[in-house]
């Protein structure tokens, strides 16, 4: 078990005013493994921290409770203590008998004096069971994954590449640029949200520091702090990017037509699109789930059309593995149904709208 101290601090009033000290220490004195037991006025003090590692010294301590404040205020300065002392800083437990008895129990002095002598004896039977730690340094990966590439992913990435860190961006849509992307004047200054939005998905597109994964999602984070393994699932596209030139000959042919999830419902695109005329990447995306080549087998007139050949019907899902020190989430919003809003009939009445129906309307 080893030689334990206890030290139980006054903290002038605020502890010794409510909780009975002497009582507290005599209570514990005799327990297993406690060798000391004492008070002091101001157990933080210089004078407190001297009577402590001179009774570390004195006594052979090798474990020692402060019942003092909170730990979050005075921990690192009692391990110090304990260092000086020239014992492993982590064989400190503290007993919070401020914020956690005297204060909240301040009109029962001896339920608190009870409470403060239990929460002693929880201390002294953790510290016998704490083993010595020893700070060491690990090296860590300097670059940074971040979820999302709405307009606070985009700026999160921008401001770590342009401190000189590589980053990696991962966004679930086939373009970057989030929600922002379709709203059409930004508040309280009314800019145009795509002036705003556009170039800065156009400066992390161009950035030699990011890497983007469009359609694409993280399946699994491994590893610690500093040094992470991320898995992320890359969905094909059907477009081979290097040879497709987004000239939009085969957005225009295709006779696949669905509700744009861009416009909100409100107008149709085809099959193979690009989600709005800034798009980055400004390449065209096969929705695999409404195009009757990949579904039946039938039309594939994109392909046959492509100046360039680079239309890929071959393209399969990819898990592909990137290693971060750090991680952003930047994975935005969805907006509320709000055709759970009965009264209002959304769902039911054609002119109840979305704010996001709105902004298209007006953009």
């Amino acid at each position: 078990m080893g030689k334990t101290g206890v030290f139980v601090c006054w903290c002038g009033s605020n502890i010794g005013g409510v909780v009975n000290v002497p009582q507290v220490v005599e209570a514990v004195r005799s327990l297993p493994g406690v060798v000391l037991a004492t008070d002091h006025k101001y157990t933080c003090s210089e004078p407190g921290q001297q009577m402590i590692i001179s009774a570390i010294q004195e006594h052979g301590l090798e474990r020692v409770v402060v019942a003092s404040c909170s730990p979050r205020m005075h921990e690192l300065t009692f391990r110090k203590t304990l260092k000086r002392a020239g014992l492993n800083p982590y064989m400190l437990e503290m007993a919070n008998l401020r914020e956690h008895c005297s204060w909240i129990h301040s009109h029962l002095p001896q339920l608190a004096t009870e409470k403060a002598i239990a929460l002693v004896k929880k201390a002294i039977a953790k510290v016998s069971r704490a083993k010595p730690l020893f700070e060491d340094f690990l090296p860590i990966n300097k670059r940074a994954l971040v979820i999302g590439g709405g307009i606070a992913g985009l700026q999160a990435a921008l401001d770590i590449a342009e401190h000189g860190y590589e980053v990696v961006l991962v966004e679930k849509e086939p373009t970057i640029g989030g929600k922002m992307a379709a709203l059409d004047k930004t508040f309280p200054t009314l800019d145009c949200s795509a002036c705003i939005c556009t170039p800065k998905m156009v400066e992390a597109a161009q950035h030699p520091k990011i890497k983007i994964y469009t359609l694409a999602e993280v399946a699994k984070v491994e590893g610690y702090l500093g040094n992470f393994t991320v898995t992320v699932h890359q969905k094909p596209r059907y477009i081979d990017l290097a040879r497709c030139s987004g000239c939009g000959i085969c957005e225009s042919k295709c006779p696949s037509k669905v509700a744009s999830e861009f416009e909100q419902g409100l107008s149709m695109r085809t099959a193979i699109y690009r989600p709005f005329p800034q798009a980055v990447p400004n390449k065209p995306v096969i929705d695999a789930r409404n195009c009757r080549k990949i579904q039946e087998n039938k039309c594939g007139l994109c392909a046959k059309i492509c100046p360039n050949g680079a239309i890929d019907y071959t393209q399969q899902e990819e898990l592909i593995q990137e290693q971060v020190g750090a991680i952003v989430v930047a994975t935005g919003y969805e907006l509320f149904d709000w055709t759970r809003y009965e009264e209002y009939g959304g769902g039911r009445y054609q002119d109840v709208i979305s704010g996001l129906q709105l902004e298209r309307l007006l953009n």
